[in-house]
């Protein structure tokens, strides 16, 4: 039986006479340190491509201290999910293990790549309940990364390094705090994501190439990409537990085609249009689970709010018995995508992107073209916008208001830290709130259409009728209209 845990750690780089600096006084009124020594032994597992590697995924088999076990790290938003599984018999991948990876892995098996000692000195900061604030550990690393090539020998390499990692009661305050504190005496955040990353390559992650405008843009470009990325791939593994990614991945999705689209002029013309269609092919399959995921929601709520008396007849049971019936269907499907080829393809191209996208002349312009671009999606949010409330263009011209109001949004993101942070908050805030209702509209214009399929079944069969599905198409006409007039005030 797996268990899983929110991991969030920073890494610094050290000298061989580093002290970690004292921190007695961070420690909380009944609080404590305590201190000791551990050696960790990990076997690091991967394909012969390292293709968990570049999605950020680590899987490993740990023996000594409490900590022995096998641990499969997925990332997840600004920090990582940890799953453990007990230590088995011998030293095969366990079972479970093996096929929360299969799609990472691109279907191809995974095998030994690395082995790492670490002698490890703890400093653990407890409140006065004793749960863990913090942990500080320096680290001596000893690791033996498997030959590049056939034919080469073993690489060996040792470093020193302190990782900080949050407790359960820890926060982001007490994790600047500390970081302050490590650098203040010359220790430098870690050019590695990871212990194997680092035994992988000893020389260091590969220099940029040039520090021209291309690389600005590159850098901004990549580094919101892989954010999605990592959204998407975690997804990924929490479908394969059993797990309710859908929405999260959609947004991962959505957020990285928005920049394909925006910031097209920077990117190959083939490879950024091939791209986008596979992810929208993508998100389309996941659409229909999260469609139905949220108009049953949707739909519960409004039958629970409508007065005993004008229910007439199961109208809760036909809802949720014929929704959650289709998402079942759609989530089967869903499964069944992501052990397939395509799907696959999607997650190697993704893998490619989120580190070396592939950039057109028009990128060594640098971030005066990334502006520009930002610039040209407001301006079409807003046109679209009062084109949909100035000539009255109905449903669809709203929704494609929506997802321009998306993309302006998504585009400031992605650009907040080339017009300072205040200014691209408040860009950022304005275009969410247009999303937001908007996106209110979307939802009552789709519960519609399945209002009156669901009031024609109730209508035609004995015991039922639809008098009820017809008082909650009506109710979502007035959410669509107040929706409709609250963005209308927006726009003023």
């Amino acid at each position: 039986m797996s268990t899983a845990q929110h991991e969030r750690e920073d890494k610094y780089d050290v000298g061989a006479d580093f002290a970690v600096p004292d921190l007695d006084d961070l420690v909380p009124p009944g609080g404590r340190l305590d201190e000791d020594t551990v050696t960790l032994d990990n076997e690091y597992f991967d394909t012969t491509d390292r293709d968990l590697l570049r999605q950020h995924v680590t899987l490993r088999r740990r023996s000594g201290d409490t900590d022995a076990g096998w641990q499969l790290k997925v990332p997840d938003r600004k920090a990582r999910t940890e799953i453990r599984v007990p230590l088995t018999a011998d030293d095969s991948v366990p079972g479970e293990l093996a096929t929360l990876v299969s799609g990472v892995a691109l279907g191809k098996s995974v095998h030994p790549v690395a082995s790492i000692s670490t002698v490890r000195r703890r400093r653990r900061m407890l409140d006065a309940e004793g749960i863990l604030l913090t942990e500080v550990a320096d680290d001596t690393v000893r690791a033996t990364a498997a030959a590049a090539s056939a034919g080469d020998g073993a690489v060996a390499s040792d470093w020193r390094e302190v990782e900080v990692e949050l407790g359960e009661r820890g926060d982001g305050t007490l994790l600047r705090k500390i970081g302050k504190r490590l650098t203040r005496d010359d220790a430098h955040p870690s050019r590695y994501p990871s212990k194997l990353s680092r035994a992988l390559h000893p020389n260091g992650p590969s220099p940029a190439d040039d520090d021209s405008g291309a690389e600005v843009v590159r850098e901004l470009l990549t580094a919101y990409l892989d954010t999605q990325v990592q959204a998407i791939v975690g997804g990924d593994v929490w479908l394969r537990r059993g797990l309710d990614p859908v929405h999260a991945t959609r947004v991962g999705i959505r957020r990285f085609r928005s920049t394909l689209r925006v910031f097209k002029k920077m990117l190959d013309p083939a490879a950024r249009a091939r791209l986008d269609e596979e992810l929208s092919w993508y998100a389309g399959v996941l659409g229909e689970v999260r469609d139905r995921q949220v108009q049953r929601a949707r739909f519960a709520a409004a039958v629970s709010d409508l007065p005993e008396e004008l229910v007439l007849g199961p109208v809760a049971a036909r809802i949720e018995n014929d929704l959650l019936a289709e998402q079942l269907r759609y989530r089967a499907e869903v499964m069944a995508t992501v052990d397939g080829d395509r799907y696959r393809a999607v997650l190697a191209a993704l893998a490619r992107w989120r580190t070396d996208p592939p950039l057109t002349e028009d990128a060594t312009s640098g971030a005066r073209v990334l502006k520009k671009a930002a610039r040209k999606a407001r301006r079409k949010a807003d046109k679209r916008l009062a084109a949909a409330l100035d000539d009255d263009g109905g449903d669809e011209a709203l929704h494609r208001a929506r997802k321009a109001a998306k993309r302006a949004r998504y585009a400031g993101e992605l650009t907040r830290g080339l017009v300072g942070k205040k200014k691209g908050k408040k860009r950022i805030a304005a275009y969410k709130k247009v999303q937001r209702v908007l996106g209110e509209h979307q939802d009552s214009v789709v519960a519609l259409g399945t209002l009156r399929t669901l009031g024609a079944r109730a209508g035609s069969t004995d015991g039922e009728n639809g008098f009820t599905f017809g008082l909650l198409y009506g109710l979502e006409l007035q959410a669509a209209r107040r929706a409709r007039d609250d963005v209308a005030r927006l726009a003023t």
